[in-house]
């Protein structure tokens, strides 16, 4: 396999196409292949998921990292975008105060650009979200 692949292609928006597979390996491809700023902000990212979340399960999907709990589903993905990092918590009309940029079903989501990380709310989402049943990819609810 040729470096150019094993790090994966950047897709629109500086995102990596990293194939589909669970485990730590495949989110550190994925966050490795991200481009400057991004990979900063995405390592970030990473850190604090995992402080918050003691035990937190990892898989990259759809070309984004996915964090879950065991036997509770996924409570958080990210994609990085041209000028901004989408931060994505699933089963996430509970958590207090609710992430306001963007709102599913079950959903809601956040654009955070690289210097205006907020990780004393971003901890709290996460805590809580982690705690929560999330989002089960085999069915559809």
């Amino acid at each position: 396999m040729s470096a150019k692949k094993a790090k994966g292609r950047l897709r629109v928006g500086g995102n990596p196409q990293i194939a589909k597979a669970e485990g730590d390996a495949p989110v550190r491809a994925y966050i490795a292949a991200l481009p400057g700023g991004k990979r900063n902000h995405a390592t970030g990212l990473e850190a604090l998921i995992e402080r918050h979340a003691p035990g937190v399960r990892k898989a990259v999907w759809w070309n984004s990292p996915f964090y879950g709990m065991e036997g509770r589903g996924w409570f958080v993905s990210f994609h990085a975008f041209t000028r901004y990092v989408n931060v994505t918590f699933f089963r996430a009309t509970a958590p207090r105060p609710v992430p306001a940029d963007g709102t599913g079903r079950d959903a809601r989501w956040i654009g955070i650009h690289e210097h205006d990380l907020d990780e004393a709310k971003l901890a709290t989402w996460v805590k809580q979200a982690s705690a929560l049943p999330g989002w089960d990819a085999g069915r559809r609810s």
